[in-house]
């Protein structure tokens, strides 16, 4: 049945035409707008029609969606219901929903700590993990944008911009003058900020710095932050990337700064960690994981002060 096999992908559609926003939907679910994308269309090549439109507010339903519509929202508000008169049989699960960059750099090498002090605790974070995925809402949901501080969220930590490089294209750079030591080595474009104004690309970084380049737009593009590291380690080229999340990779020298650290710039979005009320009732354990990202967190914070000299 379409209802089983397509369960996803129906969660999809509905919070897209709800929040008129594959992006939207995505931050809820802890996917990408286009994961949001290609489930939804896998369920109109199912059914051979379109469900979904774009407007200027947005997404809307299609004529041929408007009808079920109705009849889709009740099914998952009824779905949620069950799992919230269900979520104390839960026990001691933390189910997170976060940004995959951060989870890969920052939250899972941090994650060994809290587990040996609460070995009970079990974790689903982004579909996967030791304990089952539940449609209840998520305890945690992590994501990059504008700080806010309502009673249900958990600054974090800013990312810092500034660019990257492996440490033998940092020695060769170094070898040029500062004005023009980039012509000639390949930039490498990160839009994992894009949403955030104060967040330098390269054109603009190279004109604040004075130096001059070449085709500044020109090079590869990434949307995570993880592959373009690989890239940086693979000497393919220099990067414009937050360091917040390569603490570990930049005091083990695997990446290098070939420019000063003053030529950076503080994003002004931040990751925050929202922890619905309701998740958070008569469950210790998720007051524990709250209190521990804060902390870890402060830590990042700190060293980010340290390595920016702000």
């Amino acid at each position: 049945m379409v209802i089983t096999s397509h369960l996803k992908s129906l969660q999809a559609l509905e919070l897209a035409v709800r929040t008129g926003s594959f992006k939207r939907a995505g931050e809820l679910l802890g996917l990408t707008a286009a994961a949001v994308g290609q489930r939804v269309k896998a369920l109109e090549d199912y059914l051979g029609i379109e469900l979904v439109v774009r407007g200027r507010a947005g997404l809307r339903a299609t004529p041929e969606l408007r009808a079920a519509l109705p009849h889709l929202e009740r099914a998952f508000a009824e779905l949620g219901a069950v799992s919230r008169e269900l979520d104390l049989q839960r026990g001691q699960e933390l189910h997170i929903a976060a940004p995959t960059d951060l989870v890969e750099l920052w939250l899972t090498p941090r994650l060994p700590k809290f587990r040996q002090a609460h070995p009970n605790v079990s974790f689903c974070i982004n579909g996967e993990g030791d304990a089952p995925i539940r449609l209840a809402r998520v305890d945690c949901r992590i994501g990059f944008g504008p700080v806010e501080h309502p009673s249900e969220t958990e600054f974090m930590f800013p990312e810092f911009i500034v660019p990257i490089s492996s440490p033998a294209i940092r020695d060769r750079t170094a070898k040029e003058p500062a004005h023009s030591r980039l012509e000639g080595f390949p930039l490498l474009h990160l839009d994992a900020y894009r949403d955030d104004p104060a967040c330098p690309t390269w054109p603009s970084w190279l004109s604040a710095c004075g130096i001059a380049r070449s085709a500044p737009d020109r090079g590869i593009r990434f949307r995570r932050v993880v592959p373009a590291l690989d890239a940086v380690l693979a000497d393919a080229g220099i990067c414009l990337c937050g360091i917040a999340l390569l603490e570990d990779a930049l005091e083990a020298s695997a990446i290098s700064l070939p420019y000063a650290v003053s030529t950076g710039a503080m994003t002004s979005h931040a990751f925050v960690a929202h922890f619905p009320a309701a998740a958070s009732v008569n469950r210790p354990h998720v007051q524990r994981f709250r209190k521990w990202l804060a902390m870890e967190a402060a830590g990042t914070k700190t060293w980010l002060r340290h390595v920016t000299c702000s």
